[in-house]
C-alpha cells in the first residue's frame, strides 16, 4: 500500500513561497508563515508539494487509520490562502464572526485577501487551535 502523499519534506519553504506566482498571494503567504511560526515556535516545513506546516499531530480517520499531519499549516492556493487548523471551527463562531471575509470547510479556513481580515482574530484562531 502506498504511503500518504502529504508528508514532511526537506524542500526549501522560502523558495516555495517565492515561487507563488501571484504577488499578493505570495505576500499573504509570507505573512501567514511568520504568524504561524511566532505562535507555534516551530520552523516551517513543506508537507507534500504545497502545504507549509508547523509541528505535527496524529490525524485519525473514522476508519481508524492514522497519519501525521501539521498541527497548523497553510497553502497559498490560486483562489485563496487556505489555513489548516486541526481542531476545526465548531467552537470558534464568535471569532469567525469578527474575522472578516472568509469561508470554511471542516478544518480549512479560506482567505481571499489577508488585508481584508482582522489579523488579531486570525492570530487568536491559530493560537487557540495550537493550545
Amino acid at each position: 500500500m502506498a504511503g500518504p502523499k502529504t508528508r514532511p519534506t526537506d524542500a526549501d519553504v522560502g523558495a516555495f513561497l517565492e515561487s507563488v506566482p501571484d504577488g499578493r498571494r505570495r505576500d499573504d503567504a509570507k505573512a501567514v508563515c511568520r504568524l504561524m511560526q511566532e505562535i507555534t515556535g516551530e520552523e516551517p516545513v513543506l508537507w507534500g508539494t504545497s502545504i507549509v506546516g508547523f509541528g505535527s499531530t496524529p490525524l485519525r480517520y473514522a476508519s481508524g487509520r492514522e497519519l501525521g499531519w501539521p498541527l497548523v499549516g497553510f497553502s497559498p492556493r490560486k483562489a485563496a490562502t487556505t489555513v489548516y487548523l486541526m481542531d476545526g471551527f465548531e467552537e470558534r463562531g464568535d471569532l469567525l464572526a469578527r474575522l472578516g471575509p472568509h469561508s470554511v470547510g471542516k478544518s480549512c479556513l479560506y482567505l481571499k485577501r489577508l488585508s481584508d481580515v482582522d489579523l488579531d482574530v486570525l492570530r487568536e484562531l491559530v493560537a487557540e487551535s495550537v493550545r
